[in-house]
């Protein structure tokens, strides 16, 4: 959506960061590389130590981009933060909230009533009545809502919309994706929040929130969907596994397989889809390897594989680059954003259809009642 706010062209757009936990790290490094669009202004948690290790962080980035040298104001205060930016003293265009998921709504609609752009990181919240209030609340104001899911910016899986656009697979007949992690106990035992169903969510609200926006965006509307989910391991109070079963309303029939418990370390993250006349498998650390590539046909675009295998980049900081560097593109007015918050909806509608499956025993047709 645009905003009905004007272009930030004439600066640097403010951004203000909330929650300095384990994946703020990679949101400090990503808008310290695009000094020359965003600065820093303002940063909180309720833990002061958190603070300190942010501010390192923004040290060290400094040292190889100096205009991104700042000095952010410190809050141990959300409201306190939002006031700030509201009376001017540190006023931000963008808040970023990297806080626990079950936070972001209330943050996001409270973000919204300051006059404040909104980023959430994945999954958007836990709760399908709260994503819709975030969106509602970001429309009313004509802010925007952005949720990060920096994957569709993926080399791969650009190249592979572009086949499914151009109808290079024919008729799809199956979908499978693959996700086998390894999270320990000590991962969910590092703050109370992780894993618990109300501020967290488990293995596919959570670790593969990603894969699951791929069933939509990538592969169509989903028709259908029925899911088990099991703790079976680890002690936390959601989902550790989790399979689902998939008819989407092509017609094509599809699986996902998720799992925590992969000894001893992350072993696949991987889509493959099967069509009449192509199939294609991407694989890799995050996605970012084509690994079986074959069509009935040619195209300039099957010259792309072996050039994109050869630079596979790992997901860091380099993929929240591109993803900063397009949502300030969108506050720049120079682009459409792919990581609307009524888009990502979506997402949110298939994880909540699972876990209606999974609770319920039965299979849940899509789109939801609400």
């Amino acid at each position: 959506m645009l905003s009905s706010f004007p272009a930030i062209t004439d600066r640097r757009i403010r951004i203000a960061l909330v929650g300095c936990g384990r994946i703020s790290e990679r949101h400090i490094r990503a808008i310290c590389q695009q000094h020359e669009s965003a600065e820093l202004v303002s940063i909180c948690d309720i833990q002061s130590d958190r603070l300190e290790q942010a501010q390192l962080w923004i040290t060290e980035c400094a040292a190889d981009y100096p205009s991104a040298a700042t000095n952010p104001a410190l809050f141990n205060d959300f409201n306190e933060l939002l006031a700030a930016s509201q009376n001017r003293t540190t006023p931000a265009d963008l808040v970023v909230l990297c806080t626990p998921s079950g936070l972001h709504s209330q943050q996001s609609i409270a973000s919204a009533a300051a006059g404040l752009h909104v980023c959430t990181e994945k999954p958007m919240a836990t709760h399908w009545e709260d994503a819709q209030k975030m969106v509602k609340a970001c429309n009313s104001e004509s802010l925007h809502l952005f949720v990060v899911m920096q994957n569709r910016l993926n080399n791969t899986l650009q190249l592979v919309k572009r086949q499914l656009q151009a109808g290079r697979f024919g008729r799809l007949a199956m979908v499978t994706v693959n996700v086998f992690w390894q999270r320990p106990q000590d991962y969910y035992d590092q703050a109370s929040w992780r894993g618990t169903l109300e501020f967290d969510g488990g293995a596919l609200m959570n670790q593969a929130c990603h894969y699951v926006d791929l069933l939509d965006w990538l592969i169509g509307p989903v028709k259908s969907i029925n899911a088990c989910i099991a703790t079976l391991v680890r002690s936390i109070e959601a989902e550790d596994t989790a399979t689902l079963q998939l008819r989407w309303r092509s017609g094509a029939l599809g699986t996902m397989a998720v799992t925590m418990l992969a000894y001893p370390k992350n072993l696949e993250g991987s889509i493959t889809i099967l069509g009449e006349s192509g199939t294609v498998r991407i694989g890799g650390s995050s996605l970012n390897r084509i690994e079986h590539w074959s069509f009935a046909d040619t195209s300039s675009d099957d010259t792309e594989v072996a050039q994109i295998n050869s630079s596979a980049i790992p997901q860091d900081v380099a993929f929240y680059c591109r993803f900063y560097n397009h949502i300030l593109e969108v506050l720049q007015s120079k682009t459409q954003s792919l990581f609307d918050g009524r888009d990502a909806l979506r997402t949110m509608e298939l994880l909540t259809g699972a876990y209606r499956s999974a609770k319920h025993g039965r299979t849940i047709n899509l789109p939801l009642e609400n």
